[in-house]
């Protein structure tokens, strides 16, 4: 296996002498994503941190495919999480522009285009390996394993913090809050912490502190968002502050999370949990992780994109380090043999360190790059990666207990999902 990371695969590239003047040829790369509206966090950073990856790459030259160098372009369309939107940009990017990679945040926005991506063999990505399934076989889920990860973050709590005994939950009833919702049911389940709440709402609801009552009616130790988009973390979490609760809170991801300290205030943001660390984290500094010398990336990321790192300002570019790896092997860009070249072995090189392609119980294909995965905690305001959590290790020991959950909510590969009700309810425990 290949282990060179982004940043040692350039330097060899400087160095090996330019073939002709300049890289004549070009090789083009898709973004899909919601780049405005309640979840362009999820998106717009992720293109940001896409447009230091190209710029990096043909700085040096561009790819070097089959003894020829190519400038890598990127072309964006944002879908705004709206499907019909997805539909038309991911028939521009393919039909229009020829693209051999279609990044894609995934979820709604996959499923209207799914069968004419297929059908056309295109490369494609997603941030949601519940997108999988056996007939998305040139569909991939190699950086972000949501919401699979997030079983890690509750292991730990249960390990620390013994004395959690119930939980409220909440979640808005799309292809993102679903799957979490019963990632998170199996995770607690498999501590004994019960669920004295469960919260589902539209995702167009706004009305934070409504939610919130439902939740603490059941006098839960734990809050749990899910994976709720950012505008809702913040408004739930303010919420939580503001109706004197000081318990745990925990979710998927935190967002701009400095701005919920100084809304709320260090003391109330202490040991909140979730998934995403800041990249100049002191436990990824030393890590031979194939996203290597992340502090240098996310300093020229908050340089030239100030205030905007995400949880997906890394991961996109992951997805293009672990494809840039493949096109190199294969001596082709061809979209098959990428994907031959990126699943050889059996194993891949994720974020996090080295991660098996697996998936097939619950997704029905082995298209998902499944590893480690950080737990991060809020400390003194701050960020920080207090562990790595196995999660291939977790779906060995609960892997049926979190399949009885995505099928009990209709999210299994091999059923037909015709949604839930988008009405605010309220699940006792």
């Amino acid at each position: 296996m290949n282990a060179a990371s982004l940043v040692q695969r350039l330097a060899v590239n400087a160095q090996v002498k330019r073939l002709g003047v300049g890289a004549q040829r070009v090789v083009k790369v898709g973004f899909l994503g919601p780049l405005s509206g309640p979840v362009s966090s999820w998106g717009l950073p992720g293109l940001n941190g896409c447009r230091i990856w190209v710029d990096w790459i043909n700085r040096t030259g561009g790819m070097l495919i089959g003894g020829t160098r190519h400038n890598v372009q990127l072309l964006a369309e944002d879908c705004g999480y709206e499907p019909d939107r997805a539909a038309e940009g991911a028939r521009r990017l393919v039909q229009d522009h020829g693209v051999g990679l279609l990044m894609m945040h995934g979820g709604d926005t996959f499923r209207p285009v799914q069968d004419y991506l297929m059908s056309r063999k295109i490369l494609t990505s997603t941030l949601l390996p519940s997108d999988l399934s056996p007939d998305t076989p040139y569909l991939i889920a190699p950086s972000e394993i949501h919401p699979l990860y997030n079983v890690t973050a509750v292991e730990w709590l249960a390990r620390n913090r013994p004395d959690l005994r119930r939980v409220a939950m909440c979640s808005q009833t799309d292809a993102l809050g679903l799957p979490s919702l019963a990632t998170y049911r199996a995770a607690f389940a498999a501590e004994g912490i019960a669920s004295v709440g469960e919260i589902r709402y539209a995702p167009e609801t706004t009305n934070a502190d409504e939610i919130l009552r439902a939740m603490l009616a059941g006098s839960p130790d734990i809050l749990c968002w899910c994976t709720s988009y950012e505008p809702m973390v913040h408004a739930l979490t303010e919420a939580a502050f503001r109706s004197g609760f000081r318990g745990q809170i925990i979710s998927c991801t935190a967002d701009y999370y400095r701005r919920l300290v100084d809304r709320t205030s260090i003391d109330f943001m202490e040991g909140f949990l979730f998934q995403f660390p800041d990249f100049d984290d002191p436990e990824l500094r030393d890590k031979a992780f194939f996203f290597n010398r992340p502090a240098e990336f996310f300093a020229e990321y908050n340089r030239r994109f100030p205030d905007s790192w995400s949880a997906v300002s890394w991961e996109y570019v992951a997805t293009l380090d672990l494809w840039h790896a493949a096109v190199e092997k294969a001596g082709t860009a061809a979209p098959v043999s990428v994907l031959a070249a990126m699943k050889h072995g059996g194993l891949g090189e994720h974020a996090f360190g080295i991660a098996k392609w697996a998936g097939s119980d619950l997704f029905g294909n082995d298209n998902a790059l499944i590893g480690d995965w950080p737990v991060v905690r809020i400390t003194n305001g701050q960020a920080r990666i207090v562990a790595f959590g196995s999660v291939p290790a977790w779906l060995q020991r609960h892997g049926g207990r979190l399949r009885d959950e995505m099928r009990a909510l209709g999210l299994m590969w091999d059923q037909r999902h015709s949604g839930v009700s988008g009405e605010l309810r309220i699940a006792a425990g």
